[in-house]
């Protein structure tokens, strides 16, 4: 696979859609529980309401346009306070998968989707390794391990034809490099609207070499 050089490696972004009023209000809601929560577990580092807006819905949020169409499910590893699964979820009808291992946040998501009405989100308290899914179209994963940790699930759950959405900070070229002795897999990189640094890498193809 040809790396890309110099500055204009990554593809701009798609603009998102802009937000409904039901995607709004939803999300208002889902911020006002998430504080009420953050009080008791550790759901985000951020307390106020305006840093998590940037940080976290707008940083899930700009995932939506590299979706690709069609209602096939979307599973989101290490959901923890719902970035990016159960902020895609509010503006999806999709079958959505939330995977998280932690009890606490696992009841924070049951709850917060239970609230927000989005009864095509499913919460799986489990490891990832014990889950069980069908195959998935889209999987998700954000901060929450080097991409050849993350490779063997998506190689394990993706369908044949099925993408890999995993946000990445500057040490998105030092992973890809890092896995591509086991792995073959395409990779596209766009720049994030959110983090300057940042990299989204959405992988297609993904198998062992």
């Amino acid at each position: 696979m040809k790396q890309p050089t110099g500055s204009d490696a990554r593809a701009s972004l798609p603009e998102p859609p802009a937000p409904t009023t039901a995607l709004v209000q939803r999300l208002d809601t889902f911020l006002d529980l998430l504080l009420r929560w953050n009080g008791r577990i550790n759901l985000v580092a951020q307390r106020d309401p305006e840093s998590i807006r940037q940080r976290h819905i707008a940083d899930s949020l700009q995932l939506l346009p590299l979706l690709p169409s069609g209602d096939g499910p979307l599973a989101d590893l290490g959901s923890g306070g719902g970035f990016p699964g159960l902020v895609l979820a509010m503006a999806v009808t999709r079958p959505v998968h939330l995977v998280e291992s932690d009890r606490r946040k696992a009841a924070f998501l049951t709850e917060a989707a239970a609230r927000l009405g989005l009864s095509h989100v499913r919460v799986l308290p489990s490891r990832i390794e014990d889950v069980a899914l069908p195959p998935i179209s889209v999987l998700t994963a954000r901060a929450l391990a080097p991409l050849s940790a993350l490779l063997p699930h998506a190689a394990r759950m993706l369908a044949p034809d099925g993408i890999a959405i995993f946000p990445k900070g500057r040490t998105a070229e030092a992973e890809i490099l890092a896995a591509q002795p086991e792995w073959h897999f395409a990779a596209e990189r766009f720049a994030s609207r959110t983090e300057p640094d940042a990299t989204i890498l959405r992988l297609s193809a993904i198998r062992r070499s």
